[in-house]
């Protein structure tokens, strides 16, 4: 039962292999509206326009506030956007039923254990996973649910043994990282937004969780659109990169180009701040 769940997804992709582009945004803009009386519009992210591929991972970099996390909410549909158009495999994203659209679109957030609820043990979002599933029409008893949720904590390195039964502050941030990998590797999606995803691990952990992004592109074919601020890691895993500033894309291109013969004054400033092993600061 078990070889079976998880060699469907690679069936899947086969069949749609001819299909490579599988995420589109084009012109995306979105304006948050400030204050109460005297309100004001603010830009979150304007005109933002690219595309992901199959088995592809692409790298959104830029500072805080430079509208990462909104492009990223957008697409999960947690926001609205004021304009712009967002189209998965074709279809525009807004037309799906939200769950079938969240079963091939998921996330990992910044922050792992606001995805959990504090009150049940992390065993709960791994089963409630397959409710997604099920929505499509297939039904798993408990017992199977069990069996392929022991298989895929194993398959990344976890123990069944040792991590199900505890409740979120029993376990590490590197840990719910990985937990929430396992979810997605559970709901399969053909995309899958990771938001800083590394931010609350320590630096063997996040090298773990990087490789387990780079294998779930290479052996599921997912697409992977990777939200960072850390011009480093958005190099390690990208095909491509897009660098945004002010709410806009400056410059897009392959990761050698972007990182190495950046072009934008912006990206060129970015990546010479980032500190160099062999450089002591002027303090």
């Amino acid at each position: 039962m078990v070889d079976k769940f998880l060699a469907g997804f690679t069936q899947e992709r086969v069949q749609m292999a001819n299909k490579d582009e599988i995420l589109k945004v084009e012109n995306l803009t979105k304006y948050y509206i400030s204050g109460y009386m005297f309100t004001k519009k603010v830009l979150g992210a304007e005109d933002v326009s690219f595309d992901l591929k199959k088995g592809e991972v692409l790298s959104i970099v830029g500072e805080s506030g430079s509208g990462k996390s909104t492009v990223a909410n957008m697409i999960l549909r947690l926001f609205n956007p004021t304009s712009g158009k967002i189209f998965l495999d074709g279809k525009d994203a807004f037309s799906f039923n939200k769950k079938d659209y969240w079963r091939r679109v998921q996330a990992i957030f910044q922050d792992p254990y606001s995805t959990f609820n504090h009150y049940y043990n992390v065993d709960r979002p791994l089963m409630d996973s397959f409710d997604l599933l099920e929505n499509s029409g297939k039904t798993y008893s408990k017992t199977e649910r069990k069996e392929i949720i022991n298989k895929t904590l194993e398959t990344i390195g976890m123990n069944p043994d040792e991590i199900l039964g505890r409740y979120p502050h029993q376990t590490s941030g590197g840990e719910m990282q990985r937990l929430l990998i396992a979810r997605t590797l559970i709901i399969g999606p053909e995309v899958l937004v990771a938001d800083e995803p590394t931010s609350m691990t320590d630096a063997s952990t996040r090298v773990a969780i990087l490789n387990e992004l780079l294998r779930l592109k290479e052996e599921r074919e997912m697409a992977v659109l990777f939200i960072t601020h850390d011009v480093g890691q958005a190099y390690y895993v990208s095909d491509r990169a897009a660098v945004m500033k002010d709410g806009r894309i400056v410059e897009m291109g392959p990761a050698e180009k972007v990182f190495f013969d950046p072009e934008h004054p912006y990206t060129k400033n970015l990546i010479a701040s980032v500190p160099k092993v062999h450089e002591k600061w002027d303090i």
